[in-house]
Parts: C-alpha cells; sequence; structure tokens
C-alpha cells in the first residue's frame, strides 16, 4: 500500500490555512443575475497556501464529450463535459489521487476551457473541504432550448424507410412486399404504427423465396386483381 501521509498532512495544513472563499463575482444579465465563486477567486485563495506547504496539483484529462446544442434563444452553442484526474504531490513525492466532472457550454472556442476551470474549482473545493452556502453556477449561464416534439409516427416512418431501402438494395418489388405485409399484418403497410412490427416484417423478408419478391411476381399480383 502507498504511503500517503506526507500528501494528507500537508493538504491539512491547507485546509487549517484556508477556511472558505467568498462570493466576490457578480454575474449580471437580463434574467440572470447571481454572484458566483469563480475559480480565479479559489486559486488566489489556495494557492499560497498551496505554495507555502509545497503541494502540486497537477491535471490529468480522462475525458472529454462535446455536443452541438441550441440555447432558449435560438443560438448555437457546444456543451464541453470533461472528466479530470488531479494528482495531488505532497513535499515528500508522495500522492493522492481525486477524479472530478466538468460542464460549460459556450457559444465561442472557450468551451474546453471553461469545463477545466470548473473541474478545478471542483476538485479545490470538495478536497480542501472549503465551505460553501450555497449553489455555485458558473459565471455564465445559458439555458438550453428544448428537444422538438417528435411526430407520432416518426418511428414508422424511419422504419417504412429502412424496408423501402432493404426493397432497393435486393430488387424486391415493393408492390409485392406491400400486398404481403398487409395479408401477414392485416393492416395496410402505410398505415401500420408499430415500429417493432415493421422491422421483424423487414427481416423475415430474407425468409421468402426471393422470386416471390421480384418484379415478375408484381405482374401476376397485378393480374389477380385486375
Amino acid at each position: 500500500m502507498t504511503d500517503n501521509t506526507g500528501v494528507i498532512t500537508a493538504m491539512a495544513a491547507v485546509m487549517e490555512e484556508v477556511r472558505g472563499v467568498g462570493k466576490d463575482g457578480f454575474h449580471d444579465a437580463p434574467g440572470a443575475k447571481f454572484k458566483f465563486r469563480g475559480i480565479d477567486a479559489i486559486v488566489n485563495a489556495v494557492g499560497p497556501a498551496l505554495r507555502k506547504h509545497r503541494v502540486v496539483v497537477v491535471p490529468q484529462l480522462v475525458s472529454i464529450e462535446h455536443r452541438d446544442v441550441l440555447t432558449s434563444s435560438g443560438k448555437n452553442a457546444r456543451e464541453t463535459c470533461v472528466v479530470v484526474k488531479y494528482l495531488w504531490i505532497g513535499p515528500d513525492g508522495s500522492q493522492l489521487e481525486t477524479v472530478v466532472p466538468g460542464e460549460a457550454m459556450d457559444n465561442g472556442d472557450k468551451g474546453t476551457a471553461k469545463a477545466m476551470s470548473v473541474a478545478f474549482r471542483i476538485a479545490l473545493l470538495q478536497a480542501l473541504c472549503l465551505p460553501t452556502d450555497e449553489a455555485d453556477p458558473d459565471s455564465s449561464q445559458y439555458e438550453r432550448a428544448p428537444e422538438p416534439a417528435r411526430s407520432p409516427t416518426a418511428g414508422a416512418d424511419a422504419a417504412r424507410a429502412r424496408l423501402r431501402a432493404t426493397c432497393t438494395e435486393n430488387g424486391w418489388d415493393m408492390r409485392v412486399v406491400a400486398a404481403m405485409f398487409a395479408e401477414v399484418k392485416n393492416v395496410p403497410l402505410g398505415e401500420a404504427t408499430d415500429v417493432a412490427s415493421i422491422t421483424k416484417f423487414r427481416e423475415y423478408l430474407f425468409t421468402v423465396p426471393q422470386a416471390e419478391l421480384q418484379p415478375a411476381a408484381a405482374a401476376a399480383v397485378n393480374g389477380a386483381t385486375g
């Protein structure tokens, strides 16, 4: 077992000196006015104690994900989520690891920097038990636009589109396939809403003799109904 007594002792000394960080930042925007505790305020408060007790904090990026989103005002933005491991290294070289997430949204190219700052802020606040008396949002706030409502038949429409594509790829006549679907499922293909039913029928077609699905079969069907 690794002896990390040295770094724990040093971190405890830092905690003894830094008892809390106030919220000296203020975000002022229409509909979003609040005080916040920014990363600069925390580093300014903790940094001298870390240096005094010779504690080094080294970040290691574990994962990062980006996703393009829309804000509630319709603007394009990028959401960035990171997971960061921090190595706390004591004066004797002993180490302690902490892993924290960070999330941020930005409409420029600062999303990664913001997410990393959020992660570092979380690591400092939690590892050093810096007291807070309320939620600590980031210095900028965005509201994500609601997800667009999906059509009740969207899934079935997509399943029918896959079925048509399969017919084209294999040279099957769509009229034959539609007639077969109506016979097997007792509902016209165009009115079917059960995605699983359409998908299973598509898979079933591969077990049907191919000659029954060719254009010649369609002619026979038309002749029988003409």
